[in-house]
């Protein structure tokens, strides 16, 4: 700090520690991919599920030397993280992966079983912030649509 007297400290303080880990704190990991097709990226994305992945998408985008090519994006928890990029260098051709740490919002989510003539329906229910929203699900609909000739919105229709 010196040997010269000042009026107030001629210091400055640092305080180190740990904070916790956000309880919903995610990683997205990306990477550009030119040199895969279609079939490889789907069977790459469903491996990356398998490990653990909350989401995995792609968007088109166009890449050096004019070459078509994809960002894949996966979204995991950050405990997961690791397993996430051995995965991603495994089943892709991608030599460098970027990290973005945020912080997610989620409604509070439930399911319940609804009864009906053809069989139960699972209602999934989302909740918070003020929202409360009910959706069908589209595996249980579409098989009793298919199953009885109906469309969509007509077995809709009829459960709720």
């Amino acid at each position: 700090m010196g040997k010269k007297d000042f009026e107030v400290a001629n210091c400055v303080r640092v305080l180190l520690g740990e904070t916790s880990d956000y309880e919903d704190t995610v990683t997205e990991l990306t990477c550009n991919i030119d040199d895969m097709t279609p079939e490889e990226v789907g069977f790459a994305t469903q491996q990356l599920f398998k490990a653990g992945a909350l989401d995995v998408y792609s968007v088109n985008c166009g890449m050096k030397k004019n070459r078509p090519g994809i960002i894949l994006s996966i979204l995991c928890k950050n405990s997961k993280k690791d397993k996430m990029i051995q995965t991603i260098f495994k089943y892709t051709t991608t030599i460098g992966i970027r990290e973005n740490v945020s912080r997610r919002y989620t409604l509070d989510r439930e399911t319940n079983t609804v009864r009906t003539p053809w069989g139960d329906v699972r209602k999934k229910i989302s909740s918070g912030y003020g929202i409360l929203r009910e959706k069908l699900e589209y595996d249980d609909i579409s098989k009793i649509a298919e199953e009885n000739g109906l469309s969509l919105d007509e077995v809709k229709k009829q459960i709720k």
